[in-house]
């Protein structure tokens, strides 16, 4: 095959698989815009009003908050216990350091079923009635990870001529962190809060393990979807779900690719 051929074949192929992938999404989306209660092809008319219905349901909005609750906290921790892991195996060379960094990471590669049911087995051992603290005990778990990678990642590229000039001109080491390390890391630390946010924020399966008699929006969701009663709300939920995880992931990829550009 021609260079041509070979370009139009690959790009008709990427296509294909894009397709594969996100049109069951783009039927969710088009339900949450559904006039009827009932989920029929074609769509009987377009309306917004499952998203007033989801937005007064007073199990929505108390499964949001939690969600967002237990994001943002997660997402705290994982910045401090991710970023300091970093340093640590970047900085130091000791033994077992290469061992560190794989567990570390491993809990991301595990299966979110086998990190869950290590959690619940664990707060039973302990004592630990299950609640937010675990949710987002749970959810810290594998928000570490992501910024542990992120900046373990940008600590490799920076220059440490940088910090040694910083020191030769007699700055401190609190200094030199603030003033050359720190605005180095900047869009690293900021892009991996924002991948951390939006995997705590969907996470179903560590949160069913964790989550006790706490309802998230996921557990919302899939218990709805269960039931089949509220199928039409749950598509405008899906919808809210998608725009605020896909929002997070689209600017710390933004944040990611203007930095390699750099």
């Amino acid at each position: 095959m021609t260079g041509t051929t070979s370009r139009v074949l690959l790009r008709i192929w990427a296509y294909l698989v894009v397709a594969f992938l996100f049109f069951p999404i783009a039927i969710v989306v088009l339900y949450a815009f559904n006039s009827s209660n009932v989920q029929a092809w074609p769509l009987p008319g377009f309306s917004t009003q499952w998203f007033t219905v989801a937005w007064h349901d007073n199990q929505v909005r108390d499964a949001l908050w939690l969600s967002v609750k237990a994001g943002l906290i997660s997402t705290a921790i994982a910045l401090v216990l991710g970023s300091l892991a970093s340093f640590g195996v970047h900085k130091f060379k000791f033994f077992g350091r290469e061992t560190i960094s794989f567990l570390v990471v491993l809990p991301l590669a595990l299966p979110g079923i086998i990190t869950g049911v290590a959690l619940n087995s664990a707060f039973s051992f302990a004592g630990v009635g299950l609640s937010l603290m675990t949710i987002i005990i749970g959810h810290a778990t594998f928000c570490v990870v992501v910024v542990y990678n992120n900046v373990l990642a940008r600590l490799r590229r920076v220059s440490g001529s940088l910090v040694e000039a910083s020191m030769d001109l007699g700055a401190r080491p609190w200094q030199t962190f603030r003033l050359v390390t720190m605005p180095s890391l900047t869009t690293a630390l900021v892009s991996g809060a924002l991948l951390a946010f939006a995997l705590s924020f969907d996470e179903i399966i560590v949160t069913t393990f964790t989550a006790g008699a706490q309802n998230t929006l996921p557990l919302w969701i899939f218990g709805a979807i269960r039931l089949g009663q509220q199928l039409p709300e749950v598509n405008a939920v899906v919808l809210v779900v998608l725009v605020v995880t896909i929002l997070p992931v689209a600017i710390s990829t933004r944040l990611t690719g203007r930095e390699g550009i750099q």
